[in-house]
């Protein structure tokens, strides 16, 4: 099992037999990534109020899950290495060169992309400020904030390991996560006001907790996963019924309860992050539709340029012609665009593997 615990990079695969279900989670959320920006992209140009605009919000908030997904991957990928072996200096180095070299190469090529673009006045890029709030909260970028958890996840990791060793259960991580993450969010509010919570591994307790679990008994996963999916999908089912119209209304600037907000989040986004890597085991025990499972796996190995280029993509293309028209014409742009922005970076990510001009980009 890879190491990596950001979207991953790895070189791709010479056998259908090495791309595995962590890979194929890692695949079918990085399609939602792409999926959350483009339909966000949609909503600029969409009527509001109208079938297309609904549509494209409801997409949106449900697609809002993969931040929360990748850190329980990184989680659970941690832990199953850090249980194997656990060299403090080794360890320190691969998170420094692989997590924390691309967060700070992409918080400046995105500072110098958003002023080439005319996105910001290039006084910005001597403002000491801004440089604060960029590398203290990853705000170069809309979507960089998730490199800079994962490097707070890879340093609160190993003081949890004798947590792991100890092999929580599942269910009890699941119940909890969700309870230290609601202290930690009343901690937060009363005492700590951290101006962007959310850029902070503070916000993510419940998928950490469950990655960790997972993480440790992660031979055991496929066994839980079957006799507790009859509770869980149901579950999922009723919490996304209750969370999908306070998330509308949260995008919308209806007033919500914060706390009744997050706590959907948190809880929908778990329960999401759970049914994916269920679907990943089940498409890697299948016989069928092996082009498919090669692709979203394949996809997998690719996600951190994926991950890192697609903004940028989506901008640009964004800029070029925006995707306005009819509903159908509006629909077609989205999903062109949002192909582009998938297959090039892919394409990219490919054909750097093993390359030094990769390692530079992306840590790996």
């Amino acid at each position: 099992m890879s190491e990596a615990s950001v979207p991953s990079s790895v070189p791709v695969p010479t056998a259908a037999s090495r791309l595995t279900a962590i890979d194929t989670f890692r695949g079918l959320t990085i399609l939602e990534v792409v999926g959350h920006h483009a339909t966000g992209m949609g909503l600029r140009h969409a009527d509001v109020g109208s079938t297309s605009h609904d549509l494209l919000l409801i997409l949106n908030r449900t697609l809002h899950f993969a931040v929360p997904a990748f850190v329980f991957l990184s989680a659970l990928v941690l832990t199953r290495s850090l249980l194997k072996r656990f060299e403090p200096r080794r360890y320190l180095w691969r998170r420094l060169t692989r997590g924390g070299w691309p967060y700070l190469l992409w918080t400046a090529l995105y500072a110098g992309w958003y002023v080439w673009t005319g996105q910001r006045d290039p006084g910005t890029l001597t403002d000491p400020d801004r440089w604060r709030d960029w590398l203290l909260y990853g705000k170069a970028s809309y979507h960089l904030y998730f490199l800079l958890v994962a490097l707070e996840v890879y340093f609160v990791l190993p003081l949890l390991l004798p947590l792991a060793r100890r092999r929580p259960s599942i269910t009890a991580a699941l119940v909890g996560g969700l309870t230290v993450q609601l202290g930690l969010y009343l901690l937060n509010r009363q005492v700590l006001h951290l101006p962007f919570p959310a850029s902070t591994v503070l916000w993510y307790a419940l998928p950490v907790s469950l990655g960790l679990a997972v993480g440790a008994r992660l031979d055991e996963f496929q066994t839980w996963w079957r006799r507790r999916r009859r509770v869980l999908l149901p579950l999922l089912a009723v919490v996304y019924a209750v969370y999908l119209p306070v998330a509308v209304a949260y995008v919308r600037g209806t007033p919500v309860v914060p706390v009744v907000y997050n706590g959907l989040s948190w809880t929908y986004t778990a329960l999401v992050a759970l049914a994916l890597l269920g679907v990943a085991y089940w498409l890697e025990r299948g016989a069928q539709a092996r082009t498919f499972k090669r692709v979203i796996a394949t996809l997998g190995t690719v996600s951190l340029p994926i991950y890192l280029l697609h903004p940028a993509m989506l901008q640009a293309l964004e800029r070029y012609r925006a995707p306005e028209g009819e509903p159908l014409e509006l629909a077609f742009n989205v999903v062109l665009y949002a192909l582009i922005a998938l297959v090039v970076p892919a394409l990219i990510g490919r054909r750097l593997r093993g390359k030094k001009l990769g390692l530079l980009l992306f840590g790996r």
